[in-house]
């Protein structure tokens, strides 16, 4: 079967880390086919002079593959000359029937291109592209801060040390303060002077957890780790920082997803930096959630459904949803109601996972609509009188609408 052709000019880039591969296909006045391919390296120099090639035949479409992350300088050269190019899954390109083994990779992509037969996927706005970088950075950053908590934990059980038996957060102010004072050898009885009166453990209780065979080998893995945790916290701290500061033009949006149950301000920044707050790009709920991977597998034949495995999607927005239902689980809303019916024939993690396609479909239509979120179960009026009531009873007593 041939292709039919439905745009006259295209432009395809086979993208490899140190060479481009450019292939134009376009008609002449005479409608007579013509095929040009080109290489370029893959310094600045060659994505500029390759943008400048590809922008002097006015392609009606451009397209490459979504190669690791070698695609986002050349589709930064190319947006610099006005050129929105396609990102394509290269999955999808190999499951186009048709493909000849003697057509180069940039050619197939650039037939398949003249034909329609390829879709976009969703590339942020450079701005949001810069602020990813930030924000996933400082996820990494939290992973890591994870695993060194454990650690220092598992050498305090090392040394004899109960202290995360009895305290509910080993690194809050008391504890870190207790596990500094043991780094420095002080002894059990000093220690306890760190501890905070409303640590519901006796002074009893803590005296045995602090007491243990620490020694200086210990003590200095300990030092080191501390130090490390420290410095950890610091530098997400000012990714976060910076995060925010970025996003100071969308505060309204960022307000807006904050009313959503356990989602917070840094949270809500990382979700709209992954997904923009555009909801054009993606034209659907629907699509935003398969987008991302949080939408059930679609395995149907004959009629019949049958259990598939969820596509990938992208793990950022996945991890993000995936804590905020989490915590969401935990608070007393329509959402939480939803998870303890899912929790009980599905399971924990089915269950979170569901919530979190809920809370993605219901950020999308916050984002399009404009408005917060209004949780079915929750009596706002009654919340706004017991909070203000209070004051509008001082207030009318004051000007005499109330004897007192």
């Amino acid at each position: 079967m041939e292709l039919t052709p439905i745009y006259r000019c295209v432009a395809a880039l086979d993208v490899h880390q140190a060479k481009l591969t450019v292939c134009i296909i376009y008609e002449d006045d005479s409608a007579k086919t013509h095929v040009e391919i080109r290489e370029f390296g893959g310094f600045k120099r060659d994505r500029r002079a390759m943008a400048e090639w590809v922008a002097s035949f006015h392609p009606e479409e451009v397209v490459m593959e979504s190669t690791g992350i070698y695609w986002k300088s050349p589709y930064a050269a190319l947006e610099k000359k006005g050129i929105a190019a396609l990102v394509v899954n290269a999955r999808h390109v190999k499951n186009v029937p048709g493909r000849k083994t003697d057509i180069a990779d940039a050619q197939w992509l650039a037939v398949l291109a003249r034909s329609g037969l390829l879709r976009g996927g969703f590339v942020p706005p450079e701005h949001f592209r810069g602020l990813r970088l930030i924000s996933r950075q400082a996820q990494k950053l939290t992973g890591i801060l994870s695993g060194e908590k454990n650690r220092l934990h598992k050498i305090l059980t090392d040394g004899g040390i109960r202290l995360g038996v009895v305290v509910s957060d080993l690194h809050g102010v008391s504890a870190r303060n207790m596990v500094k004072g043991l780094i420095a050898g002080n002894p059990p009885e000093q220690v306890l002077r760190y501890a905070s009166k409303r640590l519901k453990a006796t002074e009893e209780e803590l005296l045995d957890a602090l007491d243990g065979e620490l020694t200086d080998h210990h003590r200095f893995v300990l030092s080191e780790q501390m130090d490390h945790i420290e410095y950890l916290e610091k530098r997400i701290a000012d990714f976060r920082r910076q995060l925010l500061t970025a996003l100071a033009p969308q505060q309204g949006i960022l307000q807006t997803l904050q009313t959503i149950p356990g989602l917070d301000e840094v949270g809500a920044a990382m979700l709209l930096v992954e997904i923009s707050d555009d909801m054009s790009a993606f034209g659907s709920a629907d699509k935003l959630a398969s987008w991302a991977g949080v939408c059930p597998a679609n395995n149907e034949s004959a009629g019949k459904r049958k259990t598939g495995k969820k596509r990938k999607g992208n793990p950022y927005v996945r991890r993000i949803l995936c804590e905020a239902a989490n915590a969401a689980s935990r608070t007393q809303c329509t959402l939480a109601e939803k998870f303890k019916a899912l929790v009980i024939r599905r399971g924990r993690k089915r269950a979170i996972f569901a919530l979190a396609h809920k809370l993605l479909r219901i950020v999308f239509h916050m984002i399009s609509n404009g408005d917060y979120y209004r949780d079915a179960s929750v009596d706002y009026e009654a919340l706004s009188v017991k909070k203000n009531a209070p004051r509008w009873i001082k207030q009318l007593k004051k000007y005499g609408y109330i004897n007192a």
